[in-house]
């Protein structure tokens, strides 16, 4: 496979949700691309993509799978990459994404997004599931770093230092979700931009914004709120480090009208087009 290297970005863009298919098949909106969840659509047939064909004839679309388990022993199952792959031929998405974690073992899927313990042997399992991956889909893999909660005790590795040599051993590309970030420091007391300034900036393809539930003493990553504002404060200085990186919002709880979460993406373009003016003035 040849060595990863980043796609130029396609702008802003939006989580795709059936909640908003009648109303994107009835205008077009102010989104620059649509990122779908993969197994919606690992299916032959169906409504839900054929309705996916309609969409993606009006606006780019990108990949995001929640149950590849990359860190899990065995790795990803054959016949999930075979479908993958399958879809991919389909939807000819701009790249693929999944998560830096494990989400089941022997085949079953347990559908929640666990994390790792942050060691040089886990980076060197994960290392080779993520070249496996890559060789049979004949394309770089971004993976995102998942909100935690728990630590373990076997930890030698910073998270920061854990996702970035996972990224250069295995030649992939990083999915930064920006959230996840603030809500893991808050969670576990570390600098939000110290993790930031340690992530290596040809590594990044896109960002994640979205909203977290408060519970006092510890905060969790729930998609059912308005992006925070530590979030977006932070999103800034991400976009100062990195630069223009594809960015989108995700919801998946209490979803509002689409016209909604449009107006709250344009929040996130208004402070890449000032951070673009200050660079020029």
């Amino acid at each position: 496979m040849p060595t990863s290297k980043l796609r130029p970005s396609p702008g802003f863009g939006l989580g795709l949700r059936t909640a908003h298919y009648p109303e994107l098949l009835a205008a077009r909106y102010n989104v620059d691309w649509f990122e779908i969840i993969s197994e919606n659509y690992m299916v032959p047939g169906g409504k839900p993509l054929a309705i996916l064909d309609q969409i993606r004839r009006d606006y780019p679309i990108v990949m995001h799978g929640v149950s590849m388990s990359i860190g899990s022993p065995d790795g990803p199952s054959d016949d999930y990459l075979k479908q993958l792959k399958a879809l991919i031929r389909h939807v000819d998405p701009l790249w693929i994404s999944d998560h830096l974690c494990w989400t089941g073992v022997h085949g079953h899927n347990l559908h929640d997004l666990y994390p790792l313990p942050y060691t040089e042997e886990t980076v060197a399992h994960v290392v080779r599931n993520v070249k496996r991956v890559q060789d049979y889909l004949e394309r770089p893999l971004l993976l995102e770093n998942v909100s935690s909660y728990v630590a373990f005790a076997s930890d030698t590795l910073a998270e920061w230092d854990f996702v970035t040599a996972i990224a250069e051993e295995s030649d992939s590309l990083i999915l930064l979700d920006v959230n996840n970030i603030y809500v893991s420091s808050v969670n576990h007391g570390f600098d939000a931009r110290q993790y930031l300034d340690a992530i290596p900036v040809g590594r990044v393809q896109q960002l994640h914004l979205a909203g977290y539930s408060d519970h006092g003493h510890y905060i969790v990553d729930t998609h059912d709120h308005p992006v925070s504002e530590p979030v977006w404060e932070l999103y800034e200085y991400t976009l100062r480090r990195f630069g223009m990186v594809a960015s989108m919002i995700e919801r998946d709880g209490n979803i509002p009208p689409l016209a909604e979460t449009v107006a709250e993406l344009q929040r996130a373009r208004d402070i890449a087009e000032n951070l673009t003016l200050k660079v020029a003035a």
